[in-house]
């Protein structure tokens, strides 16, 4: 009795591989708008209004990339 194994990789071409990085590039450039935005609006508030939702200022970076990267 023979087997034979068959491996399909996900573009071994150059054309699927490189179809692959350009919506990976596409991709990070949306993560990277959505955390500009987010980053952007939360330095945009004033301190007081920062208090009001607990957030130190020092932490808005922390936060703008947990919010786009880490959910």
């Amino acid at each position: 009795m023979a087997y034979t194994a068959t491996t399909t990789h996900g573009g071994t071409n150059l054309i699927a591989r490189i179809a692959d990085f350009a919506i990976k590039v596409k991709e990070s450039y949306a993560l990277r708008a959505e955390y500009n935005r987010t980053y952007s609006e939360l330095q945009g508030l004033t301190d007081r209004e920062l208090n009001d939702i607990g957030v130190r200022r020092c932490d808005i970076k922390d936060i703008a990339r947990d919010h786009v990267y880490c959910s």
